[in-house]
């Protein structure tokens, strides 16, 4: 090989390796300065929908192809669904306590609810029975005539109702306008280039991954409840007529007892009247009366003394 063929060779290799230096560098200041401007708008994205976010235009966001406004426009053109949530109190008076609870379970099962939770206290003829049922929403007028259906009065009946539709349409709402952003600082990490950028996309990411679980977790209680009602029963037995409860309450021999015991409690307090007379009544008596009547031999002496005259 001659020298000037080495020396081409040499020369094609720096030339090459200058052209990757500057390659990174110019990566690393448009990349970079890019990143940052994009952050910075993202960082807006919380409250508003992130659009052409990237290279893309339209609706793609870069080569991830997100939508950014697809899904929350078709949202928006759909009539919101009535979400209504019930909430229910029932007292009834039933025969039988245990067998009409269980009925009232069955029944309930059988629409599609199930029980929540059931109390019951006292027992005999004063036993209650309160039992927390949670029944479909599309089957509410069902399972409450059934339930109803086993009493022979009613004593209490109350249904209160909440729309909860606003706040579902709200929650959904943000919790798309939070994942559009999701996306968007998705895009960015894979942009990124300096670990402070990174850092700040992922301290931001995690922000906005937990406002959308918090969302989330809202809108689902509220579908829930929306979902299934709750339905409180109160059982009763009814109440003894107030004939019978005479009739049971009357005993002959009760009352003898008892006309025994107040005669006795007489006799025992004439003799114990008798008995304070005796030993302490008597003998006050006794001294006022000999007290009376020296005082009156006084007041005879003390009288005839004034009426003698004197003599001339």
């Amino acid at each position: 090989m001659d020298i000037y063929g080495s020396y081409s060779w040499k020369q094609a290799l720096a030339a090459l390796g200058i052209g990757l230096v500057a390659l990174v560098l110019a990566v690393a200041v448009f990349g970079g300065g890019q990143t940052s401007a994009i952050l910075s708008n993202v960082g807006h994205a919380v409250d508003t929908p992130v659009q052409n976010v990237g290279t893309g235009t339209g609706g793609t966001a870069g080569s991830g192809g997100v939508d950014d406004g697809g899904q929350i426009a078709d949202a928006a053109a759909r009539p919101p669904e009535l979400l209504i949530v019930r909430t229910g109190q029932l007292e009834i008076v039933v025969p039988d306590l245990r067998p009409a609870v269980s009925d009232a379970g069955k029944r309930v099962t059988a629409v599609g609810g199930y029980v929540s939770s059931s109390e019951e206290s006292a027992s005999g003829e004063d036993a209650t029975a309160s039992v927390v049922y949670r029944i479909p929403a599309d089957r509410w007028d069902d399972a409450l005539a059934a339930v109803r259906g086993l009493a022979t009065d009613t004593r209490h009946a109350q249904v209160q109702t909440e729309v909860v539709t606003s706040q579902v349409v709200d929650l959904g709402a943000r919790i798309a306008n939070l994942r559009a952003s999701e996306a968007a600082f998705q895009a960015i990490m894979v942009k990124a280039t300096r670990i402070s950028e990174v850092l700040d996309v992922q301290s931001k990411l995690n922000d906005v991954r937990g406002q959308i679980e918090q969302l989330v977790a809202e809108k689902t209680v509220l579908e829930g409840r929306a979902a299934f009602g709750t339905l409180t029963v109160v059982f009763n037995l009814p109440a003894t007529p107030a004939a019978e409860e005479v009739r049971r309450g009357w005993d002959p021999a009760t009352d003898v007892d008892k006309a025994t015991g107040a005669l006795l409690g007489l006799g025992q307090a004439a003799a114990t009247v008798g008995i304070w007379l005796g030993i302490v009544g008597l003998p006050l008596l006794v001294l006022t009366a000999i007290s009376a009547a020296i005082a009156w031999r006084i007041r005879r002496v003390m009288a005839g003394r004034g009426t003698v005259q004197p003599s001339s």
